[in-house]
């Protein structure tokens, strides 16, 4: 029978939302576990595009919306933290791109005037041109026009390492997990046989959520599943592009971020328009029709000839909202000693962890001295998904 432990702060789930409160909670001193069935950031965070929002992309019909007032100190609060200034240390973490773009084709104005009009962008907009574009654009046929928006782009292997590093001793590989229950009340967990107890118990793990909750005979908060259908390509021709392209409507027509293959090369991982709604009902080899007949258009000056393409679907797990449209702010939902939630998109990451810290100032909850845990078997690392399916 594995040795039973005592911590402040038991967290089940290592994407970026658990492992970012971990190193928080930490860095004040107190005492945690985390609890992986996986790989360190192989649910949705490894799947994510690394875009740290600032609102721009929320505020392109020209309205200032709840997501737009919540995500906007992201930015600030990331770059300090990678300066190794901010509320974590994250120097060292592999920053791709100082800043991501808002892309016009041709002749293709959307409804510009309102979004710079937004409060949401006013002051964090440039216009770029020359040799400022980003280098997939630096082409005598694009016509169009670019805009540098005050916002980030990771690289989320890079930092779920670097989180993994601050975590020190507290990770735990853990499949089978059951309440540990004193009088009918929860004091902790029982992990593949090991007692864990615990001042709080938090629920952070993305799409797994919904059958730990079964399991440990919660019934809410509900969840739901927002499905997405993304595009990859890998090609020798590719130049870094990280960019929304306008449409015509309230959402970017495509999301380019450019990511490093373990082979060398680039690769282009769409998101936008293209991966939602009619993306979700295509099949894959439709989806990678459509996404070169789209590259064709916006980018025709770049030979994907012998580009590799791969689609990966995906379903955001969120707090279930009506009409399965997307949360504004990060979510959490307190029982007792159990704290259930979601940050909604890996930007909000320090959003969800001020909710946690909240909530345990609010239950004077403060670090307890504990022994310390025996050698603890760890997750491994989660591979890209470029790596896995475009070798």
């Amino acid at each position: 029978m594995p040795s039973a432990i005592s911590t402040d702060v038991l967290i089940v789930g290592a994407g970026v939302a658990g492992l970012w409160l971990n190193a928080r909670l930490r860095r004040q001193g107190f005492s945690t576990v985390v609890i992986e069935n996986g790989s360190l950031g192989g649910g949705q965070t490894f799947k994510s595009q690394g875009i740290i929002h600032g609102g721009a992309k929320y505020a392109l019909h020209g309205a200032l919306s709840g997501a737009s007032e919540a995500i906007a100190d992201m930015p600030r609060r990331w770059r300090e933290a990678l300066d190794g200034k901010g509320e974590l240390d994250l120097s060292g973490v592999r920053l791709l791109s100082e800043a991501h773009y808002l892309w016009s084709p041709g002749t293709i104005a959307g409804n510009l005037t309102s979004f710079f009009a937004s409060k949401a962008v006013r002051g964090r907009v440039d216009q770029v041109k020359g040799s400022d574009l980003p280098p997939a654009l630096q082409d005598p046929r694009f016509k169009g026009k670019v805009y540098r928006l005050a916002e980030l782009v990771i690289d989320v292997p890079s930092l779920v390492g670097k989180l993994s590093e601050l975590a020190g001793d507290s990770l735990l590989a853990g499949q089978n997990i059951e309440p540990l229950l004193n009088e009918g009340e929860l004091v902790g967990l029982r992990v593949d046989g090991r007692d864990i107890r615990a001042q709080r118990v938090v629920v952070s793990a993305g799409g797994g959520t919904a059958d730990l909750l079964r399991a440990l005979n919660v019934n809410h908060p509900a969840m739901q599943r927002r499905p997405l259908h993304m595009v990859m390509v890998k090609g020798s021709t590719l130049k870094p592009l990280y960019a929304h392209c306008l449409g015509g409507g309230p959402k970017p027509r495509i999301t380019v971020t450019t990511h490093p293959a373990a082979n060398g090369q680039w690769v282009w991982y769409l998101g936008g328009e293209i991966s939602e709604a009619d993306g979700v009902a295509r099949e894959p080899a439709e989806q990678i029709a459509f996404a070169r007949k789209e590259l064709a258009q916006l980018l025709p000056w770049v030979d994907l000839s012998q580009a590799q393409f791969a689609t990966l679907r995906v379903d955001r797990a969120e707090p279930q909202q009506t009409g399965l449209v997307r949360p504004d702010n990060a979510f959490l939902d307190v029982q007792d000693r159990l704290l259930v939630g979601w940050p909604t998109k890996l930007a909000l990451a320090p959003d969800f962890a001020d909710r946690v810290l909240a909530s345990l100032s609010r239950d004077d909850i403060h670090p307890i001295p504990s022994p310390p845990y025996p050698d603890l078997p760890k997750p491994p690392m989660a591979i890209p998904p470029w790596d896995e399916m475009l070798p």
